[in-house]
This record gives C-alpha cells, structure tokens and sequence, in this order.
C-alpha cells in the first residue's frame, strides 16, 4: 500500500505542475535562477569527472589490446562507444542526481518544515508549480549541454592521456574516434539524457515537496532522493537501452 500511496502522490505532484499555471515572468525570472544553480555550477564537477574518466577508459581500453592483430585505431573506436553510449549520458547523471538531487531536495524541504511552503497555498499560488517547474525545465534544457562538454572533454582527455603515455598516436586516436561513426549513437545519449534529467529533478521534488517534521527528516528526504533518483536512472537505462538500440 506504501508504494501505492507513493506513486499516487508523485503523479498527483506532476499533474500539479502543469495546472494553474502562474504568470510566465514569475516562471522566467526562477527558470534562470535554476539554470544557474543547476547547469552552471555543476560544470566543473562535470568537467573534472570527464577529463579523467577519459583518460582511463583510453588507458584501460590500450593495456586490454595486446594483440598485433589488432589496429591501434581500436583503442579510439572503443572509448568513443563508451563514453558516448554509457560514460557521459549515464555515469555523468547519476553524479548529478547526487549533485543537483540531494540539493533540490534538501531546499525543498526547508521550505516545507519552515511553512513557506504552506504560506504560498495560504496565498493562492501554486507551490509545486512555482517551486518544482522551472527547475525541470531548466534541467531538461541544460542537461544535454553538460553530457556533450562531458562527451567532448573526455574523447578530448583520452587522445591526450593515451598520446602522454606512448599508447597510441594522435592519428590513430583520431581516425579511431571517426570510425564507423553513427549518429544515432548520440541521439540515443540525450534521449536518454532527457529522461534523466526528468528523474533527477521530479523525484528529488518528490522527496523534498512531502517532507515532514523537522532538520533530520530534510536530511533524510536528500538522502532518499540521491538513492531512489540513482535506482530509477539504472532501470530506465535498461530499458531505453533495450527500446532503442536492440
């Protein structure tokens, strides 16, 4: 009945989110406050994570090819696949729902248990619209940009770290990177980009928006929406990968 009573309330939450709607410049003036909050300051953490993670699957992928046999284009080809297919859309969204999810969450919840939540119903408004949409939109929208600076700066950090260590030249990193390229590859990165995106910031309002009690119960609800955000984002994954590349 619990996970019933759950699933009711989320969905009750989301049809929340698109009924009186408030004026477009009260939504325009938060959407760019959330685009700050979480696009711009979730670069560097992107950033960093990328530039390394790059560099070792490029590593990782040239000490597992030993054979002669095998062309040196292949250790590009592979991190290619794997940052664009798995790395960057996947691994990348799920350091976001720690990042952003935890933070939407917990500054939900301290609204909630400081009635600030409850002042704006008092007063008409709609709070999960007011508080909860524009920081989906501002995800939807800027989570893309973050997973291709992701794709860009680990392909980027792999040439360079597998250059560094005498792996693989420039030329063959490079023409590994463009071999049997297909688009959709990355067309399947942001799909499933857009679906995270969604996860991350309706199931981390979920958690904050219900909050109950005092301090401790807004850590708990972070807490909650980092964990069941993660779980979601790793059975979506299983499934559009199923839906969309087999």
């Amino acid at each position: 009945m619990n996970i019933l009573h759950t699933i009711g309330e989320y969905t009750l939450l989301l049809g929340r989110l698109f009924s009186k709607p408030e004026k477009f410049k009260v939504y325009w003036q938060q959407l760019i406050k959330e685009l700050d909050k979480i696009g711009v300051q979730s670069i560097g953490i992107v950033a960093l994570l990328s530039i390394f993670m790059g560099g070792v699957i490029t590593l990782q992928t040239a000490s597992n090819i030993d054979s002669a046999w095998i062309p040196a284009y292949t250790i590009g080809f592979a991190a290619r696949q794997s940052i664009i297919l798995e790395f960057s859309p996947t691994l990348i969204s799920l350091i976001l729902a720690g990042k952003v999810g935890s933070n939407i969450a917990s500054e939900i919840g301290t609204m909630r248990i400081s009635e600030q939540i409850d002042a704006l119903d008092i007063m008409g408004v709609n709070s999960a619209a007011y508080l909860i949409l524009p920081k989906v939109l501002a995800s939807l929208f800027i989570f893309p940009f973050l997973i291709i600076i992701s794709m860009f700066l680990a392909m980027l950090a792999g040439g360079f770290f597998g250059k560094a260590a005498g792996l693989i030249t420039l030329v063959d990193y490079v023409y590994g990177i463009q071999f049997d390229f297909k688009t959709f590859s990355v067309v399947y990165a942001l799909i499933k980009t857009f679906v995270f995106a969604f996860i991350i910031t309706t199931v981390s309002s979920y958690f904050g928006y219900y909050t109950k009690g005092g301090a401790l119960q807004v850590g708990e609800s972070s807490t909650k929406a980092v964990v069941f955000s993660s779980v979601y984002i790793l059975i979506a994954n299983y499934f559009l990968t199923q839906l969309l590349l087999l």
